[in-house]
């Protein structure tokens, strides 16, 4: 689809200085923008671009100076804030192109389930007994949705997810392939013949309004009652969560990260990559754990910073880091202080 700078301008409340009829169909960065594309320059770091730029048209700030000639092909937008304004760009760019819609014939949908209006359904997508599927929701090819499962409006669940039975998903969720959410927690009792008894996992999972889940993430079903993802949470690939847990609302997540079963962890928490939290611990609201920390025990003052493993306060590990890095120097004169003894210790003889 094309789109002339004017009618861009006008979705961004923004000013066109150039040709407002110029169209552009695609999108690039200003440092390799091409013919027909829109670009955009937040950081003064990359000014120098627009003045070689192919882009045709690129979104600016007002308050940008333009200290030299532009190319005669490229039409300025100025807004108050340019990457946001692209943020917005991009955001209808992607809606667009997921605009899918229809259910594919080979699609497999139970009579006892119900799907809303303007719904998408992929090829070889799987929906059980007693399903509800909220208005304009999109189950891309490959999507297995099990039985007693509910999905809001508007959410997306990309290619070769699976949804277990009882699980609920609320409105406006982006969960992206590879993703399964409900399978059993890990539940083992050893027995006297010292072999595993497996512990049935009866719950579910709710994840609620305006969650993104990224690819091949694990949320398990609870043993008993339900694994929550609060509101707003935001998961990166590659994250396990595992029974029972439960995540407060607008906290974000990053890949490889493991999260034992119980554990609650708060609103607004910010947990960096390769993180692993124990089991049956609290973590307070708006904590944030460094990358590669390993959490074992309660946080409970509100805003900590930690890292490390065992984790602790950030400001106490960059302190102890200083000295561990400085063990080598520290470990020499040790020596020499050890030889410079015994030899004052041979003195005396």
């Amino acid at each position: 689809m094309e789109f002339s700078a004017e009618q861009i301008a006008q979705l961004l409340g923004g000013k066109v200085e150039g040709t407002g009829s110029v169209k552009v169909n695609n999108l690039s960065k200003i440092e390799e923008g091409k013919p027909n594309t829109l670009s955009f320059l937040a950081n003064p770091k990359y000014n120098e671009h627009i003045y070689s730029t192919n882009a045709s048209v690129v979104i600016v700030s007002n308050t940008f100076k333009v200290e030299r000639a532009l190319p005669e092909t490229c039409t300025l937008i100025r807004v108050e804030d340019p990457y946001q304004s692209f943020a917005i760009i991009l955001e209808q760019y992607n809606q667009l192109k997921n605009n899918k819609a229809g259910i594919s014939k080979t699609a497999e949908i139970a009579s006892t389930a119900t799907v809303g209006s303007d719904c998408y359904m992929g090829d070889f997508v799987s929906i059980g007994e007693n399903v509800k599927i909220g208005d304009r929701v999109k189950l891309h090819s490959g999507c297995s949705i099990d039985s007693e499962v509910a999905i809001g409006d508007d959410t997306t669940i990309y290619a070769n997810s699976s949804v277990y039975s009882n699980c609920k998903i609320g409105r406006s969720c982006t969960i992206h392939a590879g993703v399964v959410i409900g399978s059993d927690g890990f539940g083992f009792a050893p027995n006297s013949e010292n072999n595993y008894h497996k512990i049935p996992q009866i719950g579910n999972v709710v994840i609620e309004d305006h969650v993104e889940i990224g690819a091949n993430t694990c949320v398990d079903r609870a043993t008993l009652g339900s694994t929550v993802i609060r509101k707003g949470v935001k998961l990166d690939n590659l994250i396990q969560i595992a029974h029972n847990v439960e995540v407060g609302e607008n906290t974000v997540i990053a890949a490889q990260t493991g999260i034992a079963g119980s554990t609650k962890i708060g609103a607004n928490c910010m947990i960096g990559g390769q993180v692993g939290i124990v089991g049956h611990l609290k973590i307070a609201d708006g904590v944030k754990i460094a990358a590669q920390s390993g959490v074992e025990s309660t946080i409970e003052i509100e805003g900590e910073i930690v890292q490390g493993s065992p984790s602790y306060s950030i400001g106490s590990y960059k302190r102890s880091y200083v000295l561990f890095r400085s063990l080598p120097k520290i470990k020499s004169k040790i020596d020499e202080l050890e030889k410079e003894l015994k030899e004052l210790k041979k003195g005396k003889q």
